[in-house]
């Protein structure tokens, strides 16, 4: 019966099918040597300027375990080795890569697995003085200069997000600071989740940092106060209540005329007119992140316990945060074509005034 079924698949998906998934596993490990080389350049002088490579592996690495669980990718990396007319020289290396692990995406009941994904990402390990020279560039600097976009101190968070991911994945790649860095962590937590817990790591892949950091002592002990069910409550209160004045708000905005009347020209207009955006943006991630069930396996948890307060402080409405997420769209699109249709206008006010600040230099010199 397996010899036929063996026949089967050879007849149907033997090939190019089995060419493409392993071709897909293979660049990922490529990319992981050659990450290691250009580390091995760098450390040698033969490169000077920093970069931020590393999070990426881990991205690639958690992608690959959430699309393909770990006995698929077995059974799909034997199928080629057995079909395939020619081996690729690294098959071996590729396999030790990316061969099963203990956690299983799609059994969302099964108990977490030990030491994941610490263990997953030190297959290939990567030189732990650039691991920490990445992990220390993004606790101290506002890599992408996203905070003067954001300059509400409420929404700094938001303004990090992005950063905050890429530093979680990081992590994993050290994970000592995790179990034994307690000021280091606090100085992480302080800055990057003082009011949130689930990240967006990639599109679809949401991770709630009340389960993830369960296992680890120093950022456990880290985290506690922003999952305090107090800060909570309060959290989700605030942005409950943001959401229908926002609904209100971006409505009125969206009324005929009211976005070019009120938009005017220059900095200090778009700016106004972005402040609703972003508010619109803070209250819809934090909302709709904290309230997404990310697993099932503990009922009675810590992420459960968050989430139900999170329902209930908010007086959560799914079809209201829907017609936010709608409005805050449309409002984003009707503010982007107005100011490029302003543009031409804007660029020559701006020269007109910047060319009569530097006569009026000129004259006091």
């Amino acid at each position: 019966e397996l010899q036929d079924l063996d026949e089967e698949f050879r007849e149907n998906h033997a090939g190019d099918i089995e060419t493409r998934f392993y071709k897909t596993f293979e660049s990922v490990y490529s990319y992981v040597i050659k990450l290691n080389t250009y580390l091995s350049d760098l450390e040698n002088g033969i490169y000077v300027q920093q970069m931020l490579e590393t999070p990426y592996n881990g991205i690639m690495l958690l992608t690959v375990e959430a699309k393909f669980p770990g006995p698929l990718r077995e059974r799909l990396l034997v199928a080629y080795y057995r079909h395939s007319s020619g081996s690729s020289t690294q098959i071996d290396d590729v396999c030790k890569l990316l061969r099963s692990t203990e956690y299983d995406p799609s059994s969302p009941h099964a108990p977490p697995a030990a030491k994941y994904p610490e263990s997953y990402f030190s297959r290939v390990p990567i030189n732990p003085r650039f691991v920490q020279m990445v992990i220390d560039r993004l606790r101290s600097d506002d890599v992408y200069s996203m905070v003067a976009s954001f300059p509400f101190p409420e929404h700094r968070s938001t303004a990090l997000a992005h950063q905050a991911a890429m530093l979680y994945v990081c992590l994993y790649f050290s994970p000592d600071l995790l179990h034994l860095e307690e000021a280091k962590m606090r100085e992480i937590v302080d800055k990057f989740f003082p009011d949130n817990w689930v990240l967006s790591l990639h599109m679809g892949m949401l991770v709630n940092l009340a389960e993830a950091w369960q296992p680890y002592k120093a950022a456990a002990k880290a985290l506690a106060n922003s999952i305090a069910l107090p800060n909570a409550k309060r959290q989700a209160a605030m942005h409950g209540a943001k959401v229908g004045e926002l609904l209100a708000r971006t409505a009125d905005l969206l009324k005929e005329g009211v976005l070019v009347e009120k938009s005017g020209v220059g900095p200090d207009s778009t700016a106004a007119q972005c402040g609703p955006r972003l508010q619109c943006d803070a209250s819809l991630a934090d909302v709709a992140h904290d309230s997404v069930v990310l697993r099932r396996r503990s009922e009675a948890g810590c992420a459960s316990r968050l989430r139900d307060s999170v329902l209930s402080d908010s007086r959560f409405n799914g079809e209201q945060l829907f017609q936010l997420l709608l409005l805050t769209a449309q409002f984003e699109f009707r503010l982007k074509e107005a100011i490029l249709s302003r543009k031409a206008d804007t660029w020559e006010a701006l020269k007109v005034s910047a060319l009569n600040d530097w006569r009026r230099a000129q004259r006091r010199v």
